[in-house]
Order: C-alpha cells, then sequence, then structure tokens
C-alpha cells in the first residue's frame, strides 16, 4: 500500500510541475530586484533595479553583466554592459507613461557561462484595460453550444483503478462524451470512500498533452477531484504515447482552425470543461451545492471560463490565467500566451476572422461574466503569461476577489502559493 500511495503521489507531483515546476538552483546566481518591495510604482515614476551576481552566497567581484530594459515582450527601450566591480550594481530603469510593466532582463557571464534573470516593475497595473474585443453576440454563442452540448448523452463510462486506490479513497479513469457524437472527455475521479455527500473540485489542465494521477490528497479530506484532460485521448497511458502525440498531431493544438469560431480547437475544450461538470453534480456522492474549479496557466484559463458559462459553479482559483487579453501585442505591449499576435506569429495570425474568432475565446470576455468569488495568483516576472495580460482580465471582474502575488515568480509557484490556494478553495467548499 505504502508503494501504491508513494506511486500515486509521484504522478501527481509530475503533473504539477509540468504547469508549476520551479527552476533549477544553480551555484551561481542573478538576482534583479526593483527598489520598491512591492515592484509597484506611480505612471511617470521612476524605477531603479539591483543586479546582484553571487556564488554560493558571496557577491561576485567583477561580474561581467549585461542587461536590457523595456515593456515586456516589446522591444527594449535600453541595452547596456557593465562590470559589477563588487558583485552588485544599481541600473536606472527609467518609467512608463502608461499602465503597464517595465522589465529588466539581466545576463551575467562568469567561468565562461552565462546566468540570467530578470524583474518586472508594475505601474499602476489597477488601471490595465483590456484591447479584445467584446463581440456583441458573446452570450447568444456560447449559449447556443452549451444548448447543443446539453443534447449530446454523456455516456459515462467509469473503471476502477484498483492500483491507485487508496483505503480512504477510490480512483477511476471516467470516459465521457463531449460535445458531439463520438467526441471522448477523460479524466481521473477520486471519491472519498466513507458514505455521505461530499463537495466537488474540478481541476483543469494547463497546456500539453500528459497523463494525469488525480488528486488523492484533495479527496481524502473530503472532496470529490476530477482532474481532465482536453484532448479526447485517455490519459493512463505510457508516457511515450503523450511524447508523441505532442510532437505530432496535437502540435500546436491551440492553433486549429482559428480562423472559425465554430470550429477553433478550443470550443471543444471549454464545452468539455462544462461537461465535467455535468458529470459531477450527476454523482450520487455529490452534495448539490458546492462545486469549485481550479488550474494554472492554460487550466487558470478555463477556470475563469467554465466558471463564466457555468452557473453551478460557485467558486474558482487560478493561477497565471494564460488566453487573456491575446490582442494585445496588436497594440503595442504584451498579450496572452500562446502568443497569437507577437512578432514571431503576428504575419500568420493578423487577419480579421483570426481576430475576430479569439474574442469568442478571450479570458478577458468570460472574466466579464464571472459572478462568483475567486482567488488568483501569479507573479510579475512570468514571461509566459505576461502580467500585463492576466491583469486586462483580472482587472474587469466584478465579482469578489483576492489576488495573492509572488512578485519575483516566473511561470512557476512557490508552496506557499499551492497552499493558500488550497486552504482558500478548501475554505469555500468546506464551509
Amino acid at each position: 500500500m505504502l508503494k501504491r500511495i508513494q506511486f500515486i503521489g509521484l504522478l501527481s507531483i509530475m503533473a504539477i510541475s509540468v504547469a508549476f515546476g520551479q527552476p533549477t538552483e544553480k551555484i551561481i546566481k542573478v538576482a534583479v530586484a526593483a527598489d520598491h518591495a512591492n515592484w509597484n510604482y506611480s505612471i511617470g515614476e521612476k524605477v531603479n533595479f539591483t543586479i546582484t551576481v553571487t556564488k554560493n552566497g558571496s557577491l561576485v567581484p567583477n561580474a561581467s553583466v549585461r542587461y536590457e530594459i523595456g515593456p515586456e515582450k516589446q522591444d527594449p527601450t535600453q541595452k547596456k554592459s557593465a562590470i559589477a566591480a563588487t558583485g552588485m550594481i544599481k541600473v536606472d530603469g527609467g518609467t512608463l507613461s502608461k499602465a503597464g510593466f517595465l522589465r529588466c532582463i539581466a545576463i551575467a557571464e562568469v567561468d565562461g557561462k552565462e546566468y540570467r534573470n530578470l524583474a518586472t516593475a508594475g505601474f499602476a497595473p489597477g488601471n490595465i484595460q483590456p484591447t479584445v474585443e467584446n463581440p456583441a453576440d458573446f452570450d447568444n454563442f456560447w449559449e447556443k453550444a452549451k444548448e447543443d452540448l446539453a443534447k449530446i448523452p454523456m455516456d459515462a463510462k467509469m473503471t476502477l483503478m484498483p492500483e491507485r486506490c487508496t483505503e480512504k479513497t477510490n480512483v477511476y479513469h471516467v470516459n465521457l462524451q463531449n460535445y458531439r457524437l463520438g467526441a471522448r472527455l477523460y479524466g481521473i475521479l477520486c471519491v472519498p470512500k466513507k458514505e455521505g455527500k461530499y463537495p466537488a473540485l474540478l481541476q483543469v489542465p494547463g497546456a500539453g498533452v500528459r497523463a494525469y494521477g488525480g488528486d488523492i490528497a484533495t479527496a481524502e479530506k473530503g472532496v470529490i477531484t476530477f482532474q481532465i484532460g482536453i484532448h479526447g485521448v485517455p490519459v493512463d497511458m505510457n508516457p511515450t504515447v503523450y511524447t508523441d502525440l505532442g510532437a505530432g498531431p496535437l502540435s500546436g493544438y491551440f492553433n486549429y482552425n482559428m480562423d472559425d469560431k465554430d470550429r477553433f480547437y478550443y470550443k471543444r475544450v471549454y464545452l468539455g470543461c462544462v461537461r465535467a461538470n455535468d458529470f459531477l453534480t450527476s454523482l450520487p456522492q455529490y452534495d448539490g451545492t458546492n462545486l469549485a474549479v481550479t488550474g494554472g496557466s492554460q487550466g487558470g484559463a478555463l477556470s475563469i471560463i467554465t466558471t463564466a458559462l457555468d452557473a453551478r459553479v460557485k467558486s474558482l482559483g487560478a493561477f497565471y490565467p494564460a488566453l487573456s487579453d491575446v490582442t494585445g501585442y496588436l497594440f503595442d505591449r504584451a498579450g496572452g500566451w500562446p502568443h497569437y499576435f507577437d512578432k514571431a506569429n503576428r504575419l500568420a495570425n493578423e487577419k480579421k476572422d483570426k481576430i475576430s474568432t479569439i474574442s469568442y475565446y478571450d479570458v478577458v470576455n468570460f472574466a466579464r461574466r464571472v459572478k462568483v468569488p475567486g482567488y488568483y495568483s501569479w507573479g510579475y516576472n512570468d514571461e509566459t503569461c505576461p502580467p500585463t495580460s492576466m491583469y486586462a482580465a483580472y482587472n474587469v471582474i466584478s465579482a469578489p476577489k483576492e489576488l495573492y502575488l509572488a512578485l519575483d515568480t516566473g511561470h512557476w509557484t512557490y508552496p506557499e502559493q499551492g497552499e493558500k490556494m488550497s486552504a482558500w478553495l478548501l475554505g469555500r467548499l468546506k464551509p
């Protein structure tokens, strides 16, 4: 039994690390910090950045440093090199004339090897407004999609996974029919064994293609958990299968059919999250009231989206939501992952039909429609999901909301962030 629990824990850790993994530690470290403790500034106020190079915790004298400063994900406004005589230098970062984020990226060369880090200063981030269009028929489009989904039989199939079950929890591989006949949705369901009624937590995935182990730890605290994949393939196969899918037919799935809002890949994904809730709320063990959704990155986006689409959701927890204000690049500022309109993709995607399609799928337009409390967490140094894009979505949420910032994090989380998120969700699910 101990080996079985250890294996299950390993699967969960592997799944979490894909979305929330911390960077590898190195002997040589570069630290970059803004001169305000909260890294926030008024528009027009000057920011100074301090760059520090250490080895085994001690300053590295005469370190060669080059740095660039500019609005995040945009061309730098200054690029310079310097020798950090004491191992530390202070640089004038300048300012911004409008709400946004100014980033300093530093690269130090020590013993012929380069080490990189960054810091990002926020200028009135609470004033950032979205750039994406809010279509007049947005609500009608999604209501029609949900009506069509409701006509598709769920055809739920649950397969007990004895090797993953524990003394307190049953674990199932679940197979549901999704947005059209024959299309499937798969996930790992964990249900407390003790007879009773329980709240439920839908866990939606970050980007990529992978297996899932299920959230047994939360289930053992008295919560039904359902961890889903989005690609219509079983989530308990050999890892090499997902590697092959990710490098082959599912490579770049987030671009598929972007020129047609009815065929865009994410339509099946968003409706699949609603279908997952259809299943959760149909379980005899569900308490009939308490349902939450959580995830990070693509999963952070799906948490907000699912909550907006499905009134059964009473709470949401989102780490660094992707797919937020993706049109930002068209207005000379950072846009959200997957960066449809940045320099690398702009020529291919800057077409009216694609810009129109994405407005029906951007997190911003779902965030406008969130009506229940949410807990959010991210850092200013995220280069995958730029804070400009996330604030564009967060700032339009009118429902009760709480943001926990871990300023120096990139596209990863500290344990404290996970602990706070879990405590908030459990508090909401089990009042």
